[in-house]
């Protein structure tokens, strides 16, 4: 499911609130999370999963096309870990 499918059908199952106000929620949940994260916080939507920061220390590559080494900067990557409700369902518990 991409954005847009995931705006259309929540403004199919709530006729009261316009296509346009669906999307300017979605985007504002998005922004909070991207927010959130870029300050190193910890995002955790209950039953679903958790948002976090993980960091990754500089190392030593290979350029896959000619084996030659490149030296690889830290960084912070998004992690996400899936919440037991989200799991349970996944492996058809739920």
């Amino acid at each position: 499911m991409i954005r847009s499918e995931l705006i259309q059908k929540i403004a199919d199952e709530n006729p009261h609130l316009t296509q346009r106000h669906v999307e300017r929620i979605v985007n504002t949940v998005f922004e909070e999370i991207i927010e959130a994260l870029a300050k190193g916080d910890r995002v955790e939507l209950r039953g679903f999963g958790a948002f976090s920061v993980k960091s990754r220390d500089a190392r030593v590559g290979r350029n896959p096309r000619t084996g030659e080494a490149v030296k690889v900067d830290d960084k912070k990557v998004p992690f996400f870990k899936t919440g037991k409700l989200l799991r349970d369902r996944l492996n058809g518990k739920g």
